[in-house]
């Protein structure tokens, strides 16, 4: 009886494509406008699918105050607003390039084990037709994880 719930958050920040040791050229010629020196900016739009089994005494599948707080803690006051080659050091020179793909392995790698309800699923929209599904590595059910009572 596992139901899975859905989070929808957002965020607006800023990156920059872009490998130091490449040229100019090299850059503008793979990444486009995405090299621009000074960046570019989007409003994501991140889903969280989580799993759990409803608690019989109050039906929830998870604590959406525990999800919540997650969520603001390692996401929103990580993310937004921020430009994310400056403000997450995987992202810095000679780092991660900050594309939709590592961004959500990032936030997934982040979040995966603070979660009150095992983490099945991100889905993180760069823009409305542009997204990234994520399904982490599977990994077994905690049985230390508190449940929300």
């Amino acid at each position: 009886m596992t139901a899975y719930l859905t989070r929808v958050i957002r965020f607006s920040a800023a990156h920059r494509y872009y490998r130091t040791e490449w040229s100019d050229e090299r850059n503008y010629a793979v990444f486009g406008a995405c090299a621009n020196p000074h960046g570019h900016g989007h409003n994501y739009t991140l889903e969280v699918m989580v799993a759990g089994v409803p608690d019989p005494a109050t039906g929830f599948s998870v604590s959406l105050a525990q999800l919540d707080a997650v969520l603001r803690q390692e996401v929103i006051t990580s993310l937004d607003h921020q430009n994310l080659n400056f403000a997450i050091p995987e992202f810095g020179d000679g780092g991660l390039i900050p594309t939709t793909e590592n961004l959500v392995i990032w936030i997934w790698n982040r979040i995966a084990t603070l979660l009150p309800a095992r983490l099945v699923r991100l889905r993180l929209y760069e823009e409305p037709g542009l997204f990234v599904d994520y399904m982490g590595e599977p990994s077994p059910p905690d049985p230390d994880r508190p449940r929300f009572v």
